[in-house]
């Protein structure tokens, strides 16, 4: 769901790159720095997942796992991706630099928004939790696949038909990432339990 340079118009970079700017201040900012190490590691498998692409039909999919990262990181999804795209833009030509603002964005903020919106939920055990960590998954990606479906249709009015199709074609991986993502919350809920104590999160509260 990368944005690729030179597609997208100078007020649609210059707006994600301030959207971006702001979210990953506030991200450093509530960070709680002795939880670094998690933030790392979920970086990590937001870079090593959107890497593995698995054929599907005549084209294929990966991985995006936004609503993981939002689940446990709060606002620190932001730094958290820009690191991880960054690293891609860098490594692997995935984007761009000057788009890195909007893929951000595009990735971030529906998981944050995720985040406050089923974190009652991902406190609960059983059916509930794996209910709330299935919508997490699906609609961060969901939201993802929208805000990049609208980077592309203000840029340009004859960028609309692509920007619906590239929203339809992600419906079968929001499925499958609410999927991965119960299962992946599951196994944490086992593991480590205290990690979904989101009401009092570290990594959404601002450090003293």
């Amino acid at each position: 769901m990368h944005i690729s340079e030179g597609v997208l118009s100078p007020a649609v970079i210059g707006g994600g790159m301030v959207l971006t700017a702001v979210g990953t201040g506030i991200g450093l900012r509530k960070t709680d720095y002795s939880r670094l190490t998690t933030a790392a590691v979920l970086s990590s498998v937001f870079f090593v997942g959107s890497l593995v692409h698995v054929p599907l039909g005549p084209g294929s999919v990966h991985l995006i796992l936004n609503g993981l990262l939002g689940i446990f990181l709060g606002w620190t999804v932001f730094p958290a991706l820009l690191v991880a795209l960054s690293l891609q833009a860098i490594l692997f030509w995935y984007g761009g630099i000057a788009v890195l603002g909007v893929n951000v964005f595009d990735m971030a903020f529906p998981a944050l928004a995720c985040h406050y919106a089923f974190r009652s939920l991902l406190g609960r055990t059983g059916a509930l939790r794996a209910i709330g960590a299935f919508g997490c998954g699906a609609l961060s990606v969901a939201g993802a696949a929208l805000c990049t479906a609208l980077a592309l249709g203000f840029t340009d009015e004859g960028f609309w038909t692509a920007a619906k199709i590239l929203f339809l074609a992600h419906i079968p991986i929001m499925a499958l990432e609410g999927c991965v993502t119960a299962l992946a919350v599951a196994f944490i809920a086992k593991n480590r339990p205290e990690l979904l104590n989101l009401n009092r999160h570290p990594a959404t509260e601002a450090v003293p």
